[in-house]
This record gives C-alpha cells, structure tokens and sequence, in this order.
C-alpha cells in the first residue's frame, strides 16, 4: 500500500508528516496549486496520469528514495526560506482582501516597499558567517512557489541541500531579479551566492521559516537534509 495524496504541494507537506522516515510509499496526484514536487519528480501534471503511473509502479514492485528535510519535528520536500519570501507569505496569510492570487500580489507590493537586508547568520555544515540578507531558499528540489526556479542546481538524491543566497539589494534589483527566478538565471547575479550543505542553520530575530508553502518554524531553526527518507512512486515519468 500507499499513501496518496491528492492536491498540491501543501496537501502533499501534510502527508510527508505521515510516511517520511519511514518505508511506505508516497503517490502525489495533482490537484492543487503549486505541484513543485511533482515537477521536481516528473511525475505527470495531469491527475489521472499520475494515478496511473503510481499504480503501475506498486503493481511492479518499483519505486525510488529522495532525500527530505528536516527541521525539528517537521518534515519538507521541497524549498525551505525565509526572508523577504516568508515576509510576503507572512502578509498574505494575515490579509482578509482581496482572494486568492492577488491578495499575494497586495502581499509582495506591502513587502516591497518596507524591503530592508536584515541582518542573518547562516551555517553551513559548522561554518558559519552572518551577512545582510534579502532571502535565503534551503532546496531539496529546485522549485518553489509555483514554478519559480530558485534552487536550479538543488537534487533531492544527493544527500545535501542547494542553499541559494540573495545579499542586500534596492527594490529595483529585486523586481529586476524575481523573473529570472523562473528560469534559475538569478544565480549568476553578483548578489546571489550558492552553497552545498546537509546541515543549515538559521538565525535572524522576527523571521519565520517557510517550507513547501507551509509555515514552519521561528527563526533560530536548523535544516537536515536526510538522505534516502522519502519513498515515492509514480515518478520520472516526465
């Protein structure tokens, strides 16, 4: 048997809860917003497809182990951040107008304007530096937020995260920046510095971390990246 779940990548953080760690098997049929896992997997967007395809591989006897992040009793597949990001997610989730995809417009636009580098330390699998800071994303899988490359090196079979860095910057640059974070361009940017590590630690006063969209946990908090704990099927179908 499996775990399936149905929905996006906030369903699918939900059901990571249940079986990361442990040897049941995950299946994502999309049906939400966002679906980085699936694209991170290639497990196919259309849901009857999806189904199929885990269904062939538990007839089989077939799927794979990714690693997932940990970060204290919390579990994530994708893309942990903190920063400007969760900032806006922050706002989003405190707004009661307008609904749906604009109320985060409203949120970054909020964001934008109050945007001021805050000062963070980061580790690095013990190395430690604090610098000024507009985001950092901790990727397990290159994408976030629905489709935003901000990871591009980031493979969740290689036993460590892809840590991408964004330093202090205007407005301007940030707005200039964001849509190469579709295309994962923004890391050639001078601002923008990637790292490798397993482990992350994390401290900035008032900052909230934010992993597969979810809300997770106050800064200081720590990242894992634990080899092999997700079993999926379904996958590489794409």
């Amino acid at each position: 048997g499996a775990v399936v779940a149905v929905g996006g990548d906030g369903t699918v953080h939900a059901a990571l809860q249940a079986v990361a760690g442990t040897s049941t098997p995950l299946a994502v049929v999309p049906a939400g917003t966002g679906n980085d896992l699936v694209r991170a997997l290639g497990i196919p967007v259309d849901a009857v497809a999806a189904a199929r395809a885990a269904a062939e591989d538990l007839a089989a006897g077939r799927s794979r182990t990714i690693d997932a992040g940990r970060t204290g009793e919390r579990w994530w597949a994708t893309v942990l951040c903190c920063g400007f990001d969760s900032a806006v997610s922050d706002r989003a989730n405190r707004l009661r107008w307008p609904k749906g995809r604009r109320r985060y417009d409203v949120a970054v636009l909020a964001e934008l304007a109050r945007l001021r580098p805050r000062e963070l330390t980061i580790v690095l699998d013990g190395e430690a530096q604090t610098l000024p800071i507009t985001m950092v994303a901790v990727g397990n899988t290159p994408w976030y937020g629905g489709g935003m490359m901000v990871c591009p090196g980031a493979d969740p079979a290689d036993g460590l995260f892809d840590v991408t860095v964004v330093g202090a910057t205007s407005r301007l640059e940030l707005m200039r920046t964001k849509p190469r974070l579709t295309a994962g361009t923004h890391v050639e940017h001078p601002m923008v510095s990637v790292h490798r590590a397993a482990r992350v630690e994390l401290e900035s006063p008032g900052v909230t971390t934010y992993a597969d969209g979810e809300p997770v946990a106050p800064l200081p908090a720590v990242a894992d990246c634990v080899p092999g704990a997700l079993t999926v099927v379904g996958s590489g179908r794409v």
